[in-house]
């Protein structure tokens, strides 16, 4: 080992690698040692003579002074051209380098005069931000402030250019490197949250077109070079990747008890880093917008989103009218809002939502519930989101456990991601298979919780999992058969996999090992199932190969089969309502002169609308549809007729946060009843601007529907299952009545964005229907469900 490189080694060990604080101070004696000892080399390659126009400068993290033990130089020779002849100035070069390399130093170096530094910079994306570093060494300080200055001035004359080449350059970086924060062997540098990010801030703020965030941002950075200087000093090698074999010595070295506390740390700063360097860089591509389309004073451009939100530069933000001190539920509509719409909550949002949301009462109001369980099942746009809130501090003011996992490392092979990020991985997993199953909703919840037993001293998370989802689930309000269900798919979420895996899975006693983890139900099987492929397949390609899901996939249809022919599928059946009480004199008077009767109890946010009307064909797809015209959101919905009259209840919630108006619905009922379709306009409107897609098209959301033999004696049951949409029941609706069947009694239910909706229907004679009609009907409704 050469002098240079101990000296700088034994300057590191110094500084107290386990003190706090201590990093800059050690990276600014390096900064310093490396300077001094450069200008030595300086005097040596000018021999007692002084050369004008000719200057040594430093690029990178000698430039900015953080560089570790064992970081290279970026070295730039700057030459004025009426300097040095071309001989002379190769010659000068060489008599500096050469004694670099002597002394084992990694040196990365270019000559360049301001002309060419400037040439570089406005070819080369990289060098132009290593350039606005540019610090002098030693020689002609001029001349690096002309090159610097130069640089600088184009930077920012041409940042509209350069902010599209600059944002293309650090997506396809975090593509192909990862998030730091959830992986196990991170590259501290290149990795989303890194070090590179950190340069990216510094370029857009040098740009002129925003600043960065400070303070935690700060603190982050440093807590990733410390890192990054321990596997320096432990691998005696100027690597910026952390791999297991030195996770342990380099947590020592920086006075952690465990590997898993360093790795927990590392995550937490590389998530403060990678949300900073997101959210600048969207603030930069707004202002370049701005810049753009401006002309006079701008104003803000709000497309409302619904509950209060609206989309401005990308963004979701709340309006002025939401009370976060009354309404528990404003943070997780919010969520909602976003993630369907794929994009971020804004950064003045999330501080709101984080300094003045309040905890949800317990148990959570129902639509609380529900919202949280659509949220989860957004998919992919629910991580950025998910990640937003973490880190304002309000998905711990719904699941305080969640502190527990939040960065916490699984240190093997089969996993990619931190526990918190691999729960996450799961539930945008599940999403895609919410129609396979009966209740969604519980498969999500399920998703979100299987891990949530992986804390520090757990023996086996699985069963310390599921007595915490027991203390979270009961918190939220589940309903206590569900609650059962939730817990029991989390205490066993590896028992598929694992009989799979490890038993014969046509012995008899693996089935009735699996029956018995599932309580021998089918409905949970599905849920097994289900839960056991996200949570494999968020793992990584390690833990779900084409040969363990076709284990997985054997077992499970041969339990299945078992259970169907020994107790019947357990799938949710509808059961018609018992007859109400009845009507009261003044109503029945009321309906039967034309007018629809209609009142509305509000509850926590929820709103029940109990319509009873003269029955008719099409009385269902009018409701549905005229209440989706007037904005509310169908949660749940029971229909019934009794002696000739419709007797009605839904349950809708309102995105625009108005309240039902019975004298306005009902009034708007009974002239749609008459033949006045106008009401129904707006919705109209909403359906032609939705996206058209093509009927059939094998999309993973297609409409699944079915005949349900044995659910009714008297009427053809048909279950429908769909992805929801405003009008969706409308269309249902309209199609029943042109296929001229008559609806009995519907019950819809929504779980997590999908519907699970039960149509009794018969012939307009009041019979059953035939086969074929049977099989008409249910195709009619997939393609009116799928088509546009």
């Amino acid at each position: 080992m050469t002098d240079v490189t101990t000296r700088r080694l034994d300057l590191a060990g110094t500084r107290g690698f386990a003190t706090p604080g201590a990093g800059p101070a050690r990276r600014r004696a390096l900064a310093e040692f490396g300077s001094s000892w450069l200008q030595d080399v300086w005097r040596g390659a000018c021999g007692g003579r002084r050369h004008a126009g000719v200057a040594l400068a430093a690029v990178g993290s000698l430039a900015r002074g953080d560089g570790g033990p064992l970081s290279d130089f970026d070295l730039v020779l700057v030459h004025h051209p009426r300097g040095l002849a071309g001989p002379e100035v190769a010659a000068f070069a060489d008599r500096l380098w050469y004694p670099i390399w002597d002394a084992g130093v990694r040196l990365d170096h270019s000559v360049r005069t301001v002309a060419e530094c400037r040439a570089v910079a406005s070819e080369d994306l990289s060098a132009a931000m290593g350039l606005l570093d540019l610090t002098h060494i030693a020689g002609d300080v001029d001349v690096v402030n002309a090159a610097r200055s130069t640089v600088a001035h184009d930077w920012r004359a041409n940042a509209r250019t350069r902010l599209s080449e600059i944002h293309e350059a650090v997506t396809a970086r975090h593509a192909r490197q990862g998030d730091l924060a959830h992986l196990i062997e991170p590259d501290l540098k290149e990795a989303h949250g890194g070090l590179r990010d950190m340069t990216v801030l510094r370029a857009l703020t040098e740009a002129w077109l925003t600043d960065r965030p400070h303070g935690a941002v700060d603190e982050a950075y440093e807590r990733i070079l410390d890192v990054r200087d321990a596997i320096h000093v432990v691998t005696g090698r100027g690597r910026d990747r952390l791999t297991r074999d030195d996770q342990d010595a380099c947590a020592a070295l920086l006075g952690h008890p465990d590997a898993d506390e360093l790795l927990t740390e590392l995550s937490g700063a590389a998530r403060t880093i990678a949300y900073a360097a997101d959210s600048t860089l969207r603030r930069a591509l707004q202002s370049q917008r701005a810049r753009t389309l401006r002309v006079g004073p701008r104003r803000p451009q709000l497309v409302p989103l619904g509950y209060g939100l609206y989309r401005h530069d990308g963004e979701a933000v709340l309006g002025p009218s939401a009370d976060l001190a009354s309404d528990p539920v404003i943070p997780l509509r919010a969520a909602l809002v976003a993630a369907r719409n794929g994009i971020p909550l804004s950064p003045a949002t999330l501080q709101n939502l984080g300094a003045h949301a309040p905890k949800p009462p317990e148990p959570w109001p129902e639509m609380a519930r529900g919202v949280f369980a659509d949220l989860l099942a957004t998919g992919p746009g629910v991580v950025a989101v998910w990640e937003g809130l973490d880190l304002a501090g309000v998905v711990e003011r719904w699941i305080p456990e969640w502190a527990a996992v939040r960065s916490r490392p699984q240190r093997n092979a089969v996993h990619r991601h931190t526990v918190d990020r691999h729960l996450v991985e799961t539930v945008v997993s599940a999403s895609g298979m919410v129609r396979d199953v009966a209740r969604p909703d519980l498969l999500v919840l399920a998703a979100v919780l299987h891990d949530i037993g992986k804390v520090p001293g757990a023996i086996d998370h699985s069963h310390e999992g599921a007595d915490i989802a027991e203390r979270i689930l009961r918190r939220i309000g589940v309903a206590e058969a569900d609650r059962e269900i939730v817990v029991r798919l989390v205490r066993e979420h590896l028992t598929l996999v694992d009989l799979a895996t490890r038993r014969d899975p046509e012995d008899p006693a693996t089935i009735e090992t699996l029956s018995d983890a599932v309580g021998g139900s089918v409905m949970t099987l599905d849920l097994l199932r289900a839960l056991t492929e996200a949570d494999a397949s968020a793992a990584g390609p390690k833990a779900w190969s084409d040969w363990r899901a076709g284990l997985v996939h054997r077992l499970y249809q041969a339990c299945r089969q078992a259970l169907v022919a020994a107790n019947g599928a357990d799938r949710p059946r509808a059961v018609e309502p018992l007859e109400p009480l009845p009507l009261a004199k003044d109503v029945i008077e009321k309906v039967a002169v034309g007018e629809a009767h209609v009142s509305v109890v509000s509850l926590g946010g929820a709103h029940r609308i109990d319509i009873i009307d003269r029955d008719r064909a099409g009385l269902f797809a009018d409701t549905a549809g005229l209440l989706a015209a007037h904005g509310f959101v169908v949660r749940s919905a029971t229909v019934r007729t009794l002696d000739g009259l419709a007797v009605n209840e839904w349950w809708v919630d309102s995105p625009s946060g108005e309240n039902p108006l019975p004298e306005i619905i009902g009034r708007d009922l009974t002239r749609v009843g008459a033949g006045d379709r106008a009401p129904l306009g707006r919705l109209q409107r909403r359906k032609a601007a939705r996206p058209v897609r093509s009927p059939g098209s094998g999309s993973p959301d297609s409409t699944r529907a079915m005949v349900i033999s044995s659910a009714s004696d008297s009427a053809t049951v048909i279950e429908v299952r769909a992805t929801d949409r405003a009008g969706l029941l409308q269309d249902i609706g309209i199609t029943l009545a042109r296929a001229s069947l008559a609806v009995r009694s519907a019950h819809i239910a929504t779980y997590a964005g999908q519907t699970l909706d039960t149509f009794y229907v018969t012939e307009l004679g009041g019979s059953r229907l035939a086969p074929a009609r049977a099989a008409q009907a249910v195709a009619m409704i997939i393609d009116t469900c799928d088509g546009p």
